[in-house]
């Protein structure tokens, strides 16, 4: 018609949406740099960023978005098809029973959760990459899990950085 303006349906912009994906499958990623080492040294930060999207903003992501995240993750750090996926899984599971048994949480609360979760996701990674005859033992991943650790509170802070930038208009 003449005279009357064209009604366009407003789009949700990508942003908020890819960025938190697209992050944590950059982590997953990270296992791809040229490091040689005789020992696993790099920490998961797939599992870093994960943790810290999920512990910033818990009402963004559902339970089962970690099923195709840790699909991601497995593929790429060579574990057996469903480790991350699973751990992952029963993480975000158990984050969920914490936010509902706990509703107030400050900094150091956070930590300790998170360096709990990757103490046993790493732990339990170990154990089921353990195939028969394997002669490894849990020692080789305590360096990995303690830089882990140490090195949460940093991702938080890209995190924030990141979550600012997505919501940015």
């Amino acid at each position: 018609m003449i005279g009357r303006p064209a009604i366009r349906p407003v789009r949700a912009p990508l942003r908020p949406l890819l960025v938190p994906i697209a992050s944590t499958l950059a982590g997953s990623a990270m296992i791809l740099a040229p490091m040689v080492s005789s020992a696993p040294q790099l920490p998961p930060f797939g599992l870093l960023l994960l943790l810290s999207w999920r512990l910033l903003r818990p009402e963004m992501w559902p339970a089962w978005i970690a099923l195709p995240l840790g699909l991601f993750d497995d593929l790429l750090t060579g574990h057996f098809l469903g480790t991350s996926m699973g751990l992952w899984t029963v993480a975000f599971l158990a984050f969920d029973w914490i936010d509902h048994h706990i509703v107030w949480r400050d900094y150091w609360m956070e930590w300790i959760i998170a360096a709990t979760s990757i103490a046993i996701i790493q732990s339990a990674t170990w154990a089921l990459s353990q195939t028969p005859g394997a002669s490894g033992t849990i020692l080789t991943v305590i360096p990995e899990t303690v830089v882990a650790i140490l090195v949460f509170p940093a991702t938080v802070r890209l995190t924030a950085l990141l979550d600012r930038w997505r919501l940015a208009r």
